[in-house]
């Protein structure tokens, strides 16, 4: 049993650190199928009340199984999001701070489950810098890999793979399932590309959304009164920073490519295209909306491809009789931004970026339909699927085993708060470094760098509009949030203010030579 000052989280001895309903010794231990997308958001899912669109498939592990409402994620950016799932540690703990190479040299729950006796694969996005390990097969996107005709490259080397991309990975997933040593249980990871920028949709799933108009949230066109500097300073706005390549304008007749790519790079505040068949230059509030239908359709073409293909996997597994013993969970590696506060995106630890979808579906133990408000986080990925394999759960990791919640059994000392911290400044979207703490009724925000506070009410003001930081009324809530953001920096030793390297995803290393399929 670990004490406080090594689960950091709890604020009693951890209870849920011993192996669940004592799978250790069971004769039949469950699959494990991890699918993750990359930028997926609950405002798009359906099952977590969207009103932009249908997800009938992912709801359908919700249905069958529990859909989480308070998973967070720890450092709102992809690859170290993959770190932390990987090592059930935080960035400052995993080395993986910002868009740096991944140490495969260290401990992971691959590695771990390995040992354990599982057969462990790894399909699509790894997007970590470096070759898996700890994976007795894997077939991985270079980098971020494109949407079309995509590239993917194993131990042997690479295969360009004719079609589009969320098709291929479902395919290739399948394939390994079907080839999987029958003696011994999987954990597969199975890793979307989809539906990260610029959002490139197959025409099937263009066409579903062409023609739909696709509602605003409420504070599209926030003015960030009364919030810090960072707000304000970011470049990652709907209206002002998303690119002609974003918004899938063509480039001019006669352009080299070269002129091409840097044509598609800039963000244009004026457009020329067709609209009903009348051809319009589009300036201003209606640029603007323009902008917002077109971001929003492609991105929700997207995700309904990745639903789709959710759908034909656990098609398979009910029909192969799989579906008791496996556990099928859905996540991304991260919120995002459509279109809330005026952004796209993520990084910021408001909410719509800070919160994961989070839906697991397990017969044999999970009922189904059940909804759980505790506090996850994806440190707490790792132990989890080491608990599910009844192995044991190393002391260095930082996070807890979700198991017990998912049985309805939440602990009386579970996590009553969470710790983020955010580092790629400026980055790629100048978004400003910060840290804070989520309680289940608060969040206070510090971006250390500018000295400036916000602090939000979440059941009075969900959308955080209203910054109550210097209001005389939350001064007893401010001290308190602060007592608590000091506690679990110093529980997770992250009190230095260190300074970050900052490599782009353009020092990933390439894919090995092609090889013919």
């Amino acid at each position: 049993m670990q004490t406080p000052s090594r689960r950091a989280f709890l604020t009693l001895p951890l209870l849920a650190s011993r192996p669940f309903g004592g799978l250790a010794a069971a004769k039949r231990r469950p699959n494990i199928l991890f699918l993750m997308t990359d930028d997926h958001t609950t405002q798009a899912m359906s099952c977590y009340g969207s009103r932009v669109n249908r997800t009938p498939h992912l709801d359908r592990i919700a249905n069958e199984g529990l859909r989480m409402d308070r998973v967070f994620v720890t450092n709102s950016i992809c690859t170290p999001s993959r770190a932390t799932l990987l090592t059930g540690k935080y960035s400052h703990r995993n080395g993986v701070p910002v868009f740096n190479r991944f140490d495969g040299a260290q401990q992971t729950v691959a590695k771990l489950l390995q040992q354990a006796g599982y057969y462990t694969a790894m399909i699509g996005k790894w997007h970590l810098g470096s070759d898996p390990t700890g994976f007795d097969y894997w077939n991985i996107l270079p980098g971020q890999g494109v949407y079309n005709d995509p590239t993917l490259y194993e131990k042997d080397g690479s295969t360009v793979y004719k079609g589009y991309a969320t098709d291929i990975i479902c395919d290739l997933t399948l394939e390994t399932l079907k080839n999987r040593p029958r003696e011994k249980p999987f954990f597969v990871m199975s890793h979307h590309k989809a539906p990260h920028r610029e959002w490139t949709p197959d025409e099937k799933h263009r066409k579903m959304f062409e023609n739909q108009r696709i509602p605003e949230p409420a504070n599209l066109r926030d003015d960030y009164a009364g919030r810090s500097d960072a707000i304000r300073e970011q470049q990652q706005s709907v209206f002002r920073d998303l690119t002609r390549r974003d918004l899938k304008l063509p480039p001019p007749p006669g352009m080299s490519a070269a002129e091409a790519r840097e044509w598609l790079m800039v963000k244009p505040m004026e457009v020329d295209t067709v609209i009903d068949g009348v051809r319009k230059t589009l300036t201003g509030r209606e640029l603007e909306d323009w902008k917002y239908q077109r971001y929003m359709r492609d991105y929700l073409a997207c995700v309904q491809s990745v639903d789709d293909n959710v759908g034909r996997l656990l098609d398979w597994l009910d029909s192969s009789g799989l579906r008791e013993d496996t556990v099928v969970i859905y996540t991304s590696d991260q919120g995002f931004f459509l279109g809330e506060h005026g952004l796209f995106d993520k990084r910021f630890m408001y909410e719509e970026s800070l919160r994961m979808p989070f839906v697991v579906r397990w017969p044999r133990q999970i009922r189904a339909r059940g909804v759980s408000d505790a506090i996850g986080i994806n440190c707490d990925f790792a132990p989890t699927f080491l608990d599910l394999a009844g192995a044991p759960i190393p002391p260095d990791m930082q996070g807890v085993s979700l198991l017990p919640v998912w049985k309805g059994n939440k602990p009386g000392n579970w996590r009553r708060s969470m710790y983020y911290r955010y580092y790629h400044d400026p980055g790629d979207h100048n978004t400003r470094t910060h840290y804070g703490v989520r309680t289940t009724t608060h969040k206070l925000i510090y971006f250390w760098k500018k000295d400036q506070w916000e602090c939000y009410d979440l059941v009075r003001d969900p959308a955080e509009m209203h910054n109550i930081y210097n209001d005389a009324g939350a001064r007893k809530i401010v001290a308190a949030l602060k007592r608590e953001l000091a506690r679990l920096r110093k529980d997770l030793q992250d009190e230095d203010q260190f300074a970050e390297s900052q490599p782009r995803d353009s020092s990933y290393v390439a894919a090995p030579p092609l090889k013919k399929r």
